[in-house]
Order: structure tokens, then sequence, then C-alpha cells
């Protein structure tokens, strides 16, 4: 049993030396200007420097936890039954940076994304060390949006007078916030919320560069990289997670993704079909967010939104998902085939009318209604039962 245990150990230091070696070469000058010069493999340096760096940082990210006591202990409505370090999201959040500054990738509109994101991200850092009240949680979400918005990074769908502009920010601060706490809802089994990480970015990736926008795809990919990096901590095929992102790595991923989406410009055909893609995207988020929102309110749990937002319970899709399942690996695999399977109907807005997008986001919502009808199923036989 022992030699078994070295000889896992042994292999694991060759692939962590594997990856810093990969992580010093692709940093090298003459490399990324090798990979400059061949524009279309461009993406695959950001992937393999954000990758590498996640990888490699992930079990110092740990260690530094450990050390400090910043640790998820378990409680009534976790999952985990034993204390499991936070902070995992330092290593994505700065693989992200380092794979995209290095590229040198300068735009305005990313400085903006970077300041907003580090915002959520040190905010989300204190929350896990210090629990914030949610109230300032969301004082410091709405600053990190009100952010993006003064550098132009809106949804836009009125006119630009002033209450089409006014309408547009009220959307841009619905969409980016409600991102925002429903990837960080979903940071609650092994593996969920960064897995749902890497499934959204690599399908805004493929659009990205579908539609000729490379500088989103780019960013896109880095989020894609940290998140594959991470994942072998965080959803072992034998063992449970070693770390978990934290309330600073599931808000860093669910603002920036959301932050990317609102940059886009996702079809050439209609505004329906671009406003449907991002939505395509994030509809198991989209969907989580207004389930328990209905439900909470129908069923009198919270009355106002601050009860809302200090509501804590076990209502969300992976709850939900487990009981019906008695499975949670079952439980994050098949949430991951359904977000997987809705995303596909992206693909296909590129060059759809809005008729076909109107069709397509008919056929997710009647998936998502399929379920919901199973979950309630599930629960009248239990409580018959």
């Amino acid at each position: 049993m022992r030699s078994v245990q070295q000889e896992n150990a042994k292999f694991k230091g060759i692939i962590y030396s594997i990856a810093i070696t990969v992580f010093i070469i692709l940093i090298l000058p003459f490399v990324r200007e090798w990979f400059h010069n061949r524009g279309s493999i461009r993406w695959l340096h950001i992937f393999l420097i954000s990758s590498a760096f996640s990888f490699i940082a992930t079990p110092l990210v740990k260690r530094f936890a450990l050390k400090y006591n910043i640790l998820d202990i378990p409680d009534a409505r976790k999952v985990h039954s034993s204390p499991i370090p936070l902070m995992g999201g330092l290593g994505i959040y700065l693989a992200f940076l380092i794979s995209i500054l290095n590229n040198a990738i300068f735009p305005k509109e990313l400085f903006a994304i970077i300041i907003g994101a580090s915002i959520v991200f040190i905010s989300g850092i204190l929350d896990d060390v210090l629990k914030l009240s949610s109230r300032l949680r969301l004082s410091l979400q709405i600053l990190a949006v009100t952010i993006l918005l003064l550098n132009g990074i809106s949804i836009i769908i009125f006119e630009q007078n002033w209450w089409g502009v006014l309408l547009n920010s009220f959307l841009t601060y619905i969409w980016i916030i409600g991102i925002t706490n429903s990837m960080n809802f979903f940071d609650g089994m092994d593996g969920l919320a960064t897995g749902l990480s890497i499934l959204i970015s690599f399908f805004i990736g493929i659009v990205a560069f579908q539609t000729n926008q490379p500088f989103l795809g780019w960013l896109a990919i880095a989020i894609m990289g940290g998140c594959i990096g991470f994942l072998p901590y965080n959803f072992g095929s034998r063992k449970p997670a070693g770390i978990f992102l934290g309330d600073s790595g599931s808000n860093f991923l669910g603002f920036t993704l959301a932050s990317i989406a609102v940059m886009g410009e996702w079809s050439e055909k209609s505004m329906v079909s671009s406003l449907a893609t991002p939505i395509l995207i994030f509809s198991i988020l989209i969907y989580d967010m207004t389930y328990i929102t209905i439900e909470r309110f129908a069923s009198g749990k919270v009355h106002n939104i601050k009860e809302w937002l200090d509501y804590v319970g076990k209502d969300h899709l992976h709850h939900r998902m487990d009981r019906l399942l008695s499975s949670k690996r079952k439980t994050v695999l098949f949430i991951y085939l359904l977000s997987f399977t809705l995303g596909l109907n992206a693909l296909l807005l590129r060059n759809t009318d809005h008729i076909s997008a109107i069709i397509l986001l008919t056929q997710v919502s009647c998936i998502l209604i399929i379920v919901t009808i199973m979950e309630i199923a599930s629960n009248k036989d239990r409580n018959r039962g």
C-alpha cells in the first residue's frame, strides 16, 4: 500500500515538474513572439500559460489556506463532511492576469474588467476570511459593474438617449450581478462551479472566434485554462476535493465571464440572435437563479430583497438533483452534460435569423421545464414515502 502511495506521489511530482518547465518556456520572450507571429494559434499560448500556472499555484495556495486556517467548515447546508481549504480561486485569478498580460493585450476595456474583477475577487477573499454582510458584498459588486459602465462596457438594447442609457445600465447591473452570484451558488459540490466555468468559457471562446472577436476569445481561453489547471485539485476521481474555489474564485469567474458576454457582438444576423447567444451559454445559471427566486417567494421563505440576500439553504439545482440522483458525482456530471447540451445551441446562432433564435430559446426552455417536472415528481414521491 505504501509503495502505491509513493508511486502516486512520484508521478504527481513528475507532472508538477513538467508543468513548471512548460510555464518557464512559455513566458520566454522568443517563445511568446513565435506564437504571436502565428496569430491563428495565439490562443494556445494563452491557454497553456493559464493552465500551467494555475496547476502550479494551487498547491501553494492550499498550503497557505491551511496555514492560516482559511477553511470551509461543514454545516447543515453544505455537502462536505470535513474542513476544506478555500481561496482556490487565487491561482485562477493570477493565471488569468499573467496569461493575458504576458500576451501584451492592453485595451482600455481589459483594464476596466481587471479592476472590476479585482474588486469582486478581493471582496470574496474578505468574505472567506471575515464573513462580510450581504449588503456590503452587493455594494462592492455594484461598484465593480459601475466601473465597467464608465468604460463603455454595457448591454446595448435601447437607444442611447438618457432613458435608454438608464435602462441599458440597469440591465447590465442585473446581468453581471445575477451571474456573479449564481456562479457563487454553484460552488457547492466538488468541481461544479469550476466545470461550469470551463464549459461557459469554452462556448464563449468558440463563438468569439466564429464572430471574429479574438480579444474576447483570448479572455475566455484564459479563464478556461485557469479552471482546467485547478480542476484536478477540485474534482478527483476517487478522493473528495482538496481545495475549494471559495467566494473569491466563484465570484471572480462569474463576474469576468458575464462581463465578457456583455462586451460581445454575438451575431451578425439579428439583435435577437446576439442576445440569445449568452442566454443559451449561461442558461443553467439563469435557470437556477430564476427557480430559487420564484420558489422562495412563492413558499414564503423570503418576503423581500434583504431576506433573499441573507437566505441560505439547500434548494439550488445541485442540491435538488442530488436528492433525485442520490449521488454527488452523478449530479455534477448531469449538470455538466445539461450545460453542454444547452450551450451547443449557441453555436448555431451565428447565421440564424430572429425566428430561429426564438425556436432555439424555446427548445432550451422546454428542456429545463422537463428537468423541473422530474424534480417536482421526485419530491412528491419522496414526500409520500
